[in-house]
């Protein structure tokens, strides 16, 4: 990207702009986990709040992105507009957004834990308040990695980093095992206090540590005031014209389409993946293998992600990531063919499906970036708007996330006849229950068969829908060295 990247990409650099996923992780892999059991199993939520909760989370899950994300970027929306902001100034606005924001998705995350309203009105608050502070520091990360690198390598390296630490920060997952208890609950709320703590002091030093190297590294700094370079437009017609320039982009819109249908996976993986183990496996694995095999589902991703990463660079990841859509659809044909009667191979398909699919989300960072460059080009700008592109790209992505359980929920519903909010017990059950509270071997089998018919179904038909619109997407090879080779000659350019 610039002439001597070496002094921008230290060791340092990659450190601490990797380290803040492991801050993230932390505390975002417990909340995947055990928000919804603990709202249903503990709080004991109503099957009408948690719809209305989870409707308006849609709505604010999907307008906060592209809110945000404008309000980062519309002063580089401008085409040609006098002098280009100078990319430090771009980089440095991204680093104090997260020293602030970071501490206070940490704080965020402890409001969940301990019942303090109405279980109805704490669920949507809650979710809204730390989806909103986690939805500006995944924003500002990941357009930084738009930032600092155009060339594919060094945004896979920066990944990379990412990776390691995500793995580091999936340990959480193992250690929450030995603390989650519904009838006790204290231990579980000192350990989560003592994550968001780590996660609070993280943010603050290494955003800060991550400012140091960037400012010791560059090689010239222009931190000028530029309100008069800037186009005197209107911010209302800046969103029209960037709403019409966005949806004549063709590949922005096959992108959207696909990771919206990723979006819905990963989550539904999530929050039914305690619910496959314990229906599916139940007394044929051992007692802790099921936490085990949970946990290696959350750290297993990252891991895979390196050796994804070193594929992109021999291939792309437009090619990587079909190849793992088509991965997806095998896998489930064949222990659809299997039955469910194979213990093993039912264990071995449970985790590799959240793996692969985890998989292929850690990817999509990657090709937004590459998304960012073709906008940046088309249209001309005199700087990327890299967090309204992520923003941009979240708003019709993130539905996903608000259907998984809704949809999750009443596909189960539909398949076993048991609905998980009508259980009738203190502690609630996710498995069909007597009224005296015992099961029978009928509706076991019954139960069981739905939730096989469940795990099997999701993936092969968003695999299906994927691999039909990913084919449809043309932003790689020839085309894409076209656009990182045209976008270096118009930032060299302004710089």
């Amino acid at each position: 990207m610039w002439p001597k990247n070496r002094y921008i990409f230290s060791v340092p650099m990659d450190v601490a702009y990797g380290s803040l996923a492991l801050f993230t992780t932390i505390l975002h892999n417990i909340f995947l986990l055990y928000h919804v059991d603990m709202f249903v199993s503990v709080y004991k939520i109503d099957k009408t709040s948690f719809w209305i909760g989870e409707m308006v989370f849609l709505v604010w899950n999907s307008l906060n992105d592209p809110v945000f994300g404008w309000i980062s970027d519309r002063r580089y929306l401008s085409a040609g507009a006098g002098k280009a902001t100078g990319f430090q100034q771009v980089v440095l606005q991204r680093m104090d957004a997260l020293t602030w924001t970071g501490p206070l998705f940490a704080l965020s995350f402890l409001s969940f834990w301990i019942q303090w309203t109405n279980p109805g009105l704490q669920f949507v608050t809650c979710l809204c308040l730390y989806d909103g502070f986690l939805t500006m520091v995944d924003l500002h990360h990941s357009a930084l990695l738009a930032d600092l690198a155009i060339a594919a390598e060094t945004r896979t390296k920066l990944n990379s980093r990412a990776s390691m630490f995500s793995i580091l920060g999936s340990g959480s997952v193992f250690l929450s095992y030995a603390c989650w208890n519904k009838d006790s609950l204290r231990t579980f709320r000192i350990f989560c206090l003592v994550l968001a703590v780590l996660s609070l002091v993280g943010f603050y030093v290494m955003t800060r540590v991550l400012r140091k190297a960037f400012l010791q590294n560059v090689e010239r700094i222009e931190l000028k005031e530029e309100t008069d370079q800037i186009s005197m437009e209107s911010d209302k017609h800046k969103l029209l014209s960037f709403v019409r320039e966005l949806s004549g982009q063709t590949n922005f819109l096959w992108f959207a389409a696909m990771n919206l249908i990723q979006v819905f996976h990963c989550h539904f993986n999530s929050n039914f993946f305690p619910l496959f183990l314990e229906s599916l496996l139940g007394d044929s694995i051992s007692p802790g293998f099921g936490p085990f095999l949970i946990g290696i589902s959350f750290v297993a991703p990252h891991v895979n992600n390196l050796y994804f990463l070193s594929l992109c660079r021999l291939y792309g990841v437009y090619a990587v990531i079909r190849l793992l859509f088509i991965v997806k659809l095998v896998l489930s044909l064949f222990m659809f063919l299997s039955g469910p009667s194979h213990v093993w191979i039912l264990c071995i398909f449970i985790a590799s499906n959240r793996v692969f699919t985890e998989g292929t989300c850690k990817l999509l960072t990657l090709v937004i970036s590459d998304l960012v460059d073709e906008d940046f080009v088309l249209h001309h700008r005199s700087q990327a708007v890299s967090a309204l592109m992520f923003g941009t790209a979240a708003l019709l992505s993130k539905p996903g996330q608000t259907l998984a359980p809704l949809v999750g929920t009443w596909l189960l519903a539909q398949q076993t006849g048991h609905d998980i909010f009508q259980s009738g017990h203190d502690m609630g059950s996710i498995k069909p229950l007597n009224n005296d509270g015992a099961h029978t071997s009928q509706r076991d089998d019954t139960f069981k068969q739905g939730c096989f018919n469940l795990l099997i179904y999701v993936p092969v038909a968003c695999a299906v829908l994927q691999l039909i619109v990913w084919t449809q997407f043309s932003l790689h090879g020839k085309r894409l060295q076209a656009v990182k080779s045209r976008r270096s000659g118009l930032l060299y350019s302004h710089v």
